[in-house]
């Protein structure tokens, strides 16, 4: 892994951040993922193969400078079917000043490359998508993960038509790996469909409804940073305005407490840095593979 030449410090920080390049390109076509999908052309794949390699060559090269660094992967795509996504993991989970490095998936990938990986730094956020694999399949993965001992959440979308399949899905994963809901985009829920999720996932009340953030107190922007194939920083994935860029260093000055824009967030990569919400204490060092603490 190539590494960059640290910056002049302006003080050791402890830095979450996520990733997300220019990879769009997925092996499933979910009718209900917000995301427009398109096949990516090998120049495209090319691109985004040396963005996360500028990307994975700084967090590198912050060996020696005090930081310590959290890091998911947030791809718009598929991540594990590239090469490139797996060798990340794996160097970036072998470097002492990496807490954390995960990635949202669905994986449709292999899982052996895991094993050689420090795997007690890397976690996968895995989703799982009735329609786009059979049940038999995922779970066979996830016992894949659990004879390897891999950190993992395993989730599904609130979907009507998932119910059945999310009840089977937790019923047959072992006790100890958190099943979370995400609320369908569009879609309210009664009282009683609620409580039908909730008896799958007893968080799901925190993804039920938007949660009021304007003028609210958030980590994003001063601990919790959003980074771009470019390395432009933003304070999260929601909020456009740039703080600087990650490679020049620009992005440091920027870092300061600062209450949210937006009038609701509603996705949970955003409201569990909300300080008003309890999700930091719930989920403890788990919070970016989604793993409730205990």
């Amino acid at each position: 892994m190539p590494s960059a030449s640290p910056l002049p410090e302006d003080g050791a920080r402890s830095l979450t951040l996520l990733y997300r390049g220019p990879l769009a390109s997925c092996d499933y076509d979910c009718p209900y993922c917000p995301f427009a999908k398109r096949r990516d052309s090998p120049e495209q794949l090319r691109s985004d193969r040396a963005a996360l390699e500028r990307f994975t060559g700084w967090a590198a090269g912050r060996a020696g400078t005090g930081d310590t660094l959290s890091l998911l992967f947030t791809p718009w795509g598929e991540g594990l079917v590239r090469s490139w996504y797996r060798r990340a993991l794996v160097e970036l989970s072998r470097l002492p000043h990496v807490r954390r490095v995960a990635i949202q998936t669905n994986l449709s990938c292999r899982t052996g490359w895991l094993a050689e990986a420090d795997l007690d730094t890397l976690a996968l956020w895995v989703t799982f998508h009735p329609g786009q694999v059979t049940h038999e399949r995922f779970l066979a993965k996830c016992q894949e993960l659990d004879a390897l001992g891999v950190r993992y959440s395993v989730g599904v979308v609130g979907q009507p038509e998932h119910l059945a399949e999310a009840r089977r899905l937790r019923a047959e994963l072992p006790e100890g790996v958190y099943l979370w809901v995400n609320a369908a985009e569009g879609l309210g829920y009664t009282d009683a469909e609620a409580a039908q999720w909730a008896a799958v996932d007893p968080h799901f009340g925190y993804s039920r409804h938007a949660h009021p953030s304007a003028g609210l107190p958030c980590r994003t922007g001063e601990s919790v940073l959003s980074v771009d194939g470019d390395g432009t920083v933003r304070r999260c994935h929601f909020v456009r305005d740039v703080l600087g860029n990650l490679y020049d260093g620009s992005y440091r000055a920027q870092l300061l407490p600062r209450a949210c824009p937006l009038p609701v967030c509603d996705c949970h990569i955003g409201y569990v840095h909300l300080e008003t919400l309890p999700l930091y204490e719930l989920f403890g060092a788990g919070v970016l593979e989604r793993v409730p603490h205990g």
